[in-house]
């Protein structure tokens, strides 16, 4: 190969490679085109990153806080019994046990406060929902009380207390309702009407 054709291609080798002007004025606007949709897709696996990441956090609280619902149910049956033989105790019966009993009454109330303590640290909380308006996702209603001076639909009278563990019922309060004001009998109510007509 001579010097005078090697100079040839070389010099005809780059004008192959180098693009058209054509070609140069299409590649910026792939490129953009390109580039946005690069930033879309990050942008869109950047959020179901961060959907994920609360999904799974709010999994994983559920499971440490509802984890425990079935074993807190039937505690709370001991903690009930406790609470009823503590209060079969009269305050005359206590101040006149000896203190061997004394002591022993002691250790029920001390072993209560500490389920209580186990019963709220892992997130079951009790509920006294006396005076409150009845709510049926909450209480669960035993008998009506005639009450006037209480509107129709409070609790009056809590039986047994209710408990929930985060925001779900572990066990509704047993409560009794009050009824309102006595109901008129049909027949004084058309009297008064008769005598107003007249």
């Amino acid at each position: 190969m001579t010097e005078q054709t090697a100079r040839a291609e070389d010099a005809a080798a780059p004008q192959q490679d180098a693009p058209s002007g054509s070609e140069q004025a299409t590649r910026p606007e792939g490129d953009s085109a390109a580039l946005a949709e690069l930033k879309d897709r990050l942008l869109r696996t950047l959020a179901e990153m961060e959907n994920l990441r609360k999904r799974t956090a709010r999994e994983v609280t559920d499971a440490r806080v509802y984890g425990v619902t079935a074993l807190a149910r039937d505690l709370l049956g001991v903690a009930d019994n406790m609470r009823r033989a503590l209060e079969a105790l009269t305050p005359a019966l206590r101040a006149s046990a000896e203190p061997g009993v004394k002591a022993f009454i002691e250790g029920v109330e001390l072993t209560e406060r500490e389920l209580e303590k186990a019963l709220d640290k892992n997130g079951v909380q009790q509920f006294n929902p006396r005076g409150e308006k009845f709510d049926p996702n909450f209480h669960q209603a035993m008998f009506e009380v005639p009450n006037a001076s209480v509107p129709a639909g409070s609790v009056v009278e809590v039986m047994q207390p209710g408990y929930k563990i985060g925001e779900r019922v572990l066990r509704p309060a047993l409560v009794g309702v009050s009824k309102g004001a006595a109901k008129q009998a049909p027949g004084a109510a058309s009297n008064d009407n008769s005598t107003g007509n007249s």
